[in-house]
């Protein structure tokens, strides 16, 4: 694939992968795992924001070194071999990045529907998430340039009503004291404020912040990869965790957090209407439903690439096959079709486990946010051996921002495990099953 995509693509890669749907949709669930612990809440947006700052200060390192087809994989396979990247591209392509595509067309169809006031449980719903799901997919594959100037549009569009509500929405809790009152009233309920709440908040936040690292998925698009992606990746991480605390004190300044705890998917749009009036914040509550559509079309411009990373490998099902590139479109289709194929049966468990189920017995798991633990766990082997190899980067590079970049891995795994407990067990025998079909299509030789 060519060079096509430059720095403001990047960026907004970063920025728009990760802003757009788990701010709105796991401000509450915050609250409800701290108990309506505001301050409690601001620590776990803090605590999961410094791990992605330094964990993408740390690829940033990597991708002034390495340039190939598909970042992560790259990465992996320059530090741990052809062996380990195949089976981190597998599981990108096949469980990680279609999970979040899967959750991100129900998101964004969820809010499509609170915006008309519409079920958001029922066969409409699902039915206009496999709609976004289809012509994302086609948009990508049809119109990559297409998809890369959406993708500047959506980001620039998002940052409207979080901007609107970090600001008013502060200064209106500040006039009218909800603010102070939400900071000092500290847990609601008993029993969920302590280190279990802090946790089951932190795989929460998780989501929220997760997708940054498909950014890297199109380094090899990218116009002077080696100076472009690494900026990308910092600034974007920095823009990415200033926005959600500042949003995050500006709606709680907007409405109680008793409010907030009770509204579920309609908490965003009550904040809104409340600080704005009923047709001003309806107005703004439309660009966060676009804000979403930013967020699932930034992720499935990577998830389009999965297959087609490990095909110009000679890795993975039918490589000659998926790493095609279309001429016209510089894309390619085939990979793109197949990804579509994936997220839809995600999209299929995502509504069982999580919706319409529990479908799946104790096999449910909520596919948005237990991926995290095999990823993060993925991580630290490339971590260490970025110290081990890389001899000729000054200490704080090579050992104190890999040492504490290892540090949050082992947070995040041990978040996901305080959170979740014996469901963990159940998404690994899921994962190992999946890996298991993706060593009977690995190429040896």
């Amino acid at each position: 694939m060519g060079k096509k995509y430059g720095l403001p693509t990047a960026i907004c890669m970063v920025v728009g992968i990760v802003i757009g749907s788990g701010v709105f949709f796991k401000a509450e669930k915050v609250l409800q795992a701290t108990g309506g612990n505001m301050p409690l809440g601001i620590l776990a947006w803090l605590i999961v924001g410094a791990i992605m700052i330094i964990c993408s200060y740390v690829f940033a390192t990597l991708a002034t070194r390495y340039e190939k087809v598909s970042g992560l994989v790259d990465y992996a396979e320059a530090t741990m071999g052809r062996g380990y990247a195949y089976y981190m591209g597998w599981f990108m392509a096949v469980i990680y990045t279609p999970c979040l595509v899967s959750a991100l067309a129900w998101i964004s169809a969820r809010y499509f529907c609170v915006l008309l006031g519409w079920d958001i449980t029922g066969g409409a719903c699902m039915t206009i998430a496999g709609v976004m799901l289809c012509l994302d997919h086609v948009l990508n594959a049809l119109a990559p340039r297409l998809a890369g100037k959406l993708q500047v549009s959506a980001t620039v569009i998002k940052m409207i009503p979080l901007a609107l509500m970090a600001v008013f929405g502060a200064a209106s809790g500040l006039m009218n004291g909800r603010l102070l009152e939400n900071f000092a009233t500290g847990a609601i309920t008993s029993g969920t404020a302590g280190g279990s709440g802090l946790m089951a908040s932190t795989v929460a936040v998780a989501f929220a912040y997760e997708g940054w690292i498909l950014a890297t998925s199109i380094n090899a698009e990218l116009k002077d990869a080696k100076r472009t992606l690494p900026k990308a990746l910092v600034v974007g991480a920095l823009i990415v965790v200033a926005t959600y605390i500042l949003y995050y004190i500006g709606l709680n300044g907007a409405v109680t957090t008793e409010e907030l705890m009770a509204s579920g998917e309609a908490a965003a749009k009550m904040a809104f209407q409340r600080v704005f009036g009923t047709a001003a914040g309806t107005a703004v509550f439309v660009l966060i439903v676009i804000s979403c559509l930013g967020t699932l079309n930034g992720l499935t411009l990577s998830c389009c690439r999965g297959l087609y990373a490990l095909a110009v490998r000679g890795e993975g099902p039918a490589p000659a096959l998926f790493r095609q590139v279309d001429p016209v479109t510089d894309m390619s289709a085939n990979s793109s079709m197949a990804s579509l194929g994936i997220c839809a049966l995600w999209l299929v468990y995502f509504y069982g486990a999580n919706v319409g189920g529990p479908w799946f017995g104790p096999f449910s798991f909520d596919s948005s946010e237990l991926p995290i633990i095999t990823l993060y766990g993925m991580y630290v082997p490339l971590f260490i051996q970025l110290m081990r190899k890389s001899a000729d980067l000054s200490p704080f590079r090579r050992y104190v921002m890999p040492a504490l970049a290892l540090c949050g891995c082992g947070f995040m795994i041990y978040a996901a495990f305080a959170a979740y407990g014996v469901t963990v067990f159940c998404y690994l025998a899921v994962f190992a099953v999946i890996m298991g079909i993706g060593y009977l299509f690995r190429r040896r030789g």
